[in-house]
């Protein structure tokens, strides 16, 4: 005979006890993921952020400092051998126009040696190194090229002395004013249309003062040249964006 083993007393009853509700630990807050803040961007080359100004920087101090230290005969040997004259530019026009640009009229306490940390770095941020090199050279040597090709031909005309030919004509401050009038156009109307002006009445004013007038007419014409750029150097700022958005930015 099989026996049945006796229910339990009340099982019947728990069973129809609904079941109570597991509870589970509440999960721990969201944790907010930490957005790195835009460091502000001090107005300097450095040689991660602008590797071209901060090179080119470099070069101009070396070459300064040469030219405060070394003798007077062989400061002015140097400068007359790099210097974009007539003379040089029929002989030997890129290696004296890249040579030319290795110095800074009046050194480093040039008003120019300032002009081309504050706008070359500002300008190689925005659209990158090579095309800076670019606005920077196409100012050099077309802003020379316009005030050395009519004092040749002046000279071939007698208009002009022959020492003309041979005119000291050295220096980064075509570049400087090109590049300016570039990064102008880059930025917002209430910086830009100061900027222009104040360089416009600064080259102006030394322009009336008649001291160099090739030069200083130089100095327009490279500003203008700048000005010229803006089409294209706002296009190459909306390409290069995109990579400053992503760069850690400069240290």
């Amino acid at each position: 005979m099989e026996r049945i083993a006796p229910k339990t007393v009340g099982a019947d009853l728990l069973d129809g006890v609904p079941r109570q509700r597991t509870v589970l630990p509440a999960p721990p807050p969201a944790r907010r993921l930490a957005v790195p803040r835009a460091r502000p961007r001090l107005p300097l080359p450095t040689p991660a952020g602008t590797p071209f100004t901060f090179g080119y920087a470099a070069l101009l101090a070396v070459t300064s400092l040469i030219a405060a230290q070394a003798p007077p005969s062989l400061v002015y040997a140097l400068y007359q051998g790099s210097s974009t004259d007539v003379a040089h530019l029929v002989r030997s026009p890129a290696v004296v126009l890249l040579a030319s640009a290795l110095w800074i009229a009046g050194g480093l306490l040039s008003p120019y040696a300032l002009a081309f940390v504050l706008v070359l770095t500002a300008l190689e941020r925005r659209i990158g190194g090579a095309r800076a090199a670019c606005v920077f050279l196409a100012g050099h040597v077309l802003a020379t090229l316009a005030t050395e090709v009519p004092v040749g031909l002046a000279v071939l005309a007698g208009d002009l002395p022959g020492t003309s030919l041979h005119r000291l004509d050295y220096g980064i401050s075509f570049g400087v004013a090109a590049s300016t009038g570039a990064l102008a156009g880059l930025l917002r109307p209430w910086l830009r249309w100061p900027l222009i002006a104040g360089t416009a009445y600064l080259l102006l004013t030394d322009l009336l003062a008649y001291t160099d007038p090739m030069t200083n007419w130089g100095h327009l014409i490279a500003l203008t040249i700048g000005v010229s750029t803006w089409p294209v150097v706002r296009r190459w700022a909306a390409v290069e964006t995109p990579a400053h958005l992503h760069r850690q930015g400069d240290r």
